[in-house]
């Protein structure tokens, strides 16, 4: 019998099982294969697994069919004979603990973050600008720094680069930054974000993490599913954003941990590659230190990806659990990439890794997994373990009593849109306008001119106290504003989060 702290993953081809010690399961793992070869059905084991350790786990389901998780399996056919092969696995079909996230709203609760968590280098990213552009958005999120303007959603972030527009001397220093060009370009592409359907990610109430890392009634982890379906296909920057931004805020919040006996959470992300795939590099840096150093706060993170090379190779190197599924060679590129693959295990003197990995079928997969003391172990061929929930999806009415019964039922479901920079703005814009002086037709000297000296002191004067005015209101904001430029991993760049 396995021991109970191991992570049992399946059997070897004498049938021992094939486990991992729980308290390693925070040194990150690779969930990879070719189409059709057992990934998700691996990663619904694997997140099982956690639930049961009382260890909460956040996944993206990509075809939908990961929410079979939330009821109980029923193994028959070739299902059941390799339950039966497994007499020490103790089988009992059970559904898990599942709630239910969209983006949109639609098939699971709503989704969002505010603009100021995410901070202006993840809304870059996100947006795609080029380097002035990214100046020019920075310059915005300091200004609303000093100002104490909240960017909570897309409109207040417009309604901020329009007040820029109309008011370059806010910017100070910065006015240089921000171009008209930049501007311009900056509210193009928020369009263009809106019409991917993105806007329902920002705005209030934001998702708070202690609603994800909360153990459910009976003591198992409960089980996050983002239903990315849709928007993998439709706005897959979005996608990839928010999970990074997922990542950074569980980095920056969770207290350090240690070395301790189970992690506090398991972040699935599948479709890896894009969380990588045209990332700026000062970006991928820093995601790579996060990974490498988010293990310690009790965060283990499992990539899941067609092929290993989807990572890159200094993320590849902080992986300790490594699950590779059937790959397929058919090209000159693709034997290279199988050898590589075949090479990043500890060799097996039973087998070849090279010949086993275009062999394998359906559900099986060569299993690299951590000894005691950290280091990898040689690699074994392993027929994975069945889930104990049902491998499919819900049905549109499964779903719908799951969100009746969800802990976060109500509490996310209606938006709340509080006063922030766009009302602000509006209102600062109408109080302006209601106090305008109305303009009196200026009276002639005797020689019928109204350039003369008294009036050119005048406008001088005028122009200085308006100056001094301002120069005093931005100090006043400066002092009582609240903090809202949150750049990625603040606490890696030095900065303080309020």
């Amino acid at each position: 019998m396995p021991a109970s702290d191991a992570f049992v993953l399946g059997a070897d081809p004498q049938g021992r099982p094939v486990s991992q010690a729980l308290r390693l399961t925070n040194r990150h793992g690779l969930v990879a294969g070719a189409t059709g070869t057992g990934k998700t059905v691996t990663l619904q084991r694997l997140a099982e697994l956690f639930s049961d350790a009382g260890v909460a786990v956040f996944a993206a389901d990509i075809k939908g069919d990961l929410c079979g998780l939330g009821a109980a399996g029923n193994p028959q056919g070739k299902v059941a004979e390799r339950i039966a092969g497994m007499p020490w696995l103790n089988h009992q079909p059970q559904a898990y603990p599942v709630t239910l996230w969209d983006v949109a709203g639609r098939s699971g609760h709503p989704l969002r973050t505010t603009l100021s968590e995410m901070g202006p280098l993840l809304l870059a990213n996100l947006l795609e600008l080029s380097d002035s552009q990214q100046a020019a958005l920075y310059a915005a999120f300091q200004v609303a720094d000093r100002e104490g303007l909240l960017l909570l959603d897309l409109k207040d972030l417009k309604a901020l680069l329009n007040h820029l527009k109309d008011h370059p001397e806010l910017l100070g220093e910065d006015r240089a930054l921000f171009a008209g060009a930049s501007a311009q370009a900056l509210l193009r592409r928020l369009a263009t974000l809106e019409q991917q359907g993105a806007e329902a990610l920002f705005g209030e109430p934001a998702l708070q993490l202690e609603d994800i890392l909360r153990l459910d009634g009976d003591g198992r982890g409960r089980i996050h599913l983002l239903d990315a379906s849709q928007l993998v296909h439709e706005a897959p920057k979005v996608y990839a954003t928010f999970l990074l931004w997922l990542l950074a805020e569980l980095f920056e919040q969770l207290p350090e941990r240690g070395d301790a006996e189970k992690p506090v959470l398991a972040l699935f992300f599948d479709e890896a590659h894009l969380l990588f795939a045209d990332t700026p590099r000062a970006l991928q840096e820093r995601l790579e230190q996060v990974v490498r150093l988010i293990r310690s706060k009790g965060v283990g993170v499992y990539f899941v990806t067609q092929s290993p090379g989807d990572l890159p190779d200094d993320v590849l190197a902080q992986l300790g659990l490594r699950i590779q599924h059937g790959l397929r060679a058919f090209t000159t590129k693709e034997q290279k990439s199988l050898r590589a693959v075949a090479d990043g295990f500890r060799p097996n003197p039973e087998f070849d890794c090279l010949t086993v990995l275009t062999e394998l079928g359906i559900g099986e997969a060569l299993v690299g997994t951590l000894e005691e003391k950290g280091t990898p172990a040689t690699v074994q061929r392993v027929a994975i373990a069945p889930p104990q929930s049902r491998i499919g999806p819900l049905s549109e009415g499964e779903r719908a009593a799951l969100l009746r019964a969800s802990p976060q039922a109500g509490r996310y479901d209606k938006a709340v849109d509080r006063e922030s920079a766009y009302e602000m703005l509006m209102a600062r814009a109408q109080q302006q306008s209601a106090e305008a002086p109305v303009e009196q037709p200026k009276a002639a000297d005797k020689s019928g001119d109204t350039s003369g000296l008294g009036g050119m002191a005048g406008e001088l004067l005028g122009s200085l106290a308006s100056q001094v005015m301002k120069t005093a209101v931005r100090q006043a904001a400066n002092q009582i504003g609240r903090q809202l430029v949150r750049g990625l991993m603040g606490s890696l760049l030095g900065g303080k989060r309020r």
